[in-house]
């Protein structure tokens, strides 16, 4: 299992802080860093800039919305990230949520499932360098992308629900989770994903977990904290409905916050359920928290 980083939205206003974060991060051997994509800098944009200040850190985004972009253009700016960084680009994409593209952006969330089979039915050729001509009742495409990438890029899709893995494992090269639960991710995400991908003929898909750590000798003044900082997820339905599955009472329940001991069993059993990659997120709770829990990861690669 591969550890890797997030450059959070606290940083998406900040560009040089981003970059220099990549760099920081391939310097302690971390093997990807993934930038959330929010109201700030474009994730894409910047990892294009952090890539060509990087030589072998992969880079990747946790999670593009697909309904502000057309297939088209997001597969020339992937893969325009993807010849910036010397094919060390990945792309993360998802349907994000009904009150941020309807409520935020005056778009249409209508049949979100639908909407996202013809979505990579359009991008998934593209990115591997073929012609599209695709009619659907969401686009018709007839084109053609004339980028030259080191490899074609790979594209994880944010899936929780049955409808989503099942579209992750047929039409993507696995899925990128956040605020998953254990129990949730080794009872219904990867089994999901797995027999999808079987089913469909395709290789094992690659499973993207992110969840808070923290190293800390105060567990319960940081869990305070962060359930502030994370509260809000709990009116976005796709999460809710994780938490609910999971039996946790908020996202701060499944949260990795503890003692090295508390840390080294929650790794060894992402590990064990077949986790691919391990999206940490480190939110600073004050002190020295967050240069330590770097510090531990950092002596697990």
């Amino acid at each position: 299992m591969q550890i890797g980083v997030t450059s959070g939205a606290g940083l998406s206003n900040n560009l040089e802080g981003v970059i220099s974060r990549a760099k920081e991060m391939e310097s302690q051997g971390f093997r990807t860093m993934w930038m959330v994509q929010a109201y700030g800098h474009d994730a894409i944009n910047t990892l294009s800039i952090a890539g060509r200040e990087t030589s072998t850190i992969e880079l990747g985004t946790s999670v593009v919305p697909i309904h502000p972009r057309h297939p088209v253009a997001l597969a020339q700016q992937a893969m325009t990230a993807a010849t910036a960084s010397g094919g060390r680009f990945t792309l993360g994409i998802g349907l994000s949520h009904k009150a941020m593209i309807e409520d935020n952006l005056g778009l249409s969330y209508d049949k979100p499932a639908r909407h996202m089979r013809e979505y990579l039915a359009v991008l998934g050729p593209l990115l591997k360098g073929e012609r599209v001509n695709f009619a659907g009742e969401q686009y018709k495409v007839n084109v053609g992308v004339s980028i030259s990438t080191p490899k074609p890029v790979s594209v994880l899709l944010a899936a929780l629900g049955p409808a989503m893995l099942q579209i992750a494992g047929e039409h993507a090269d696995g899925t990128i989770t956040w605020l998953t639960g254990f129990d949730t991710l080794e009872k219904h995400v990867v089994p999901s994903i797995h027999k999808a991908a079987r089913d469909a003929g395709r290789p094992a898909p690659r499973i993207v977990v992110g969840l808070p750590i923290l190293l800390t000798n105060d567990p319960d003044g940081a869990r305070k904290i962060l359930a502030k900082e994370l509260g809000f997820y709990n009116a976005l339905p796709s999460y809710r409905a994780m938490l609910d599955r999971e039996g946790a009472s908020g996202p701060v329940d499944v949260a990795i916050v503890g003692g090295e001991n508390v840390l080294d069993d929650a790794i060894a059993r992402l590990r064990d359920i077949g986790v691919t990659d391990f999206r940490a997120s480190i939110t600073s709770v004050g002190g020295d928290s967050e240069k330590r829990t770097i510090d531990y990861l950092a002596s697990k690669l």
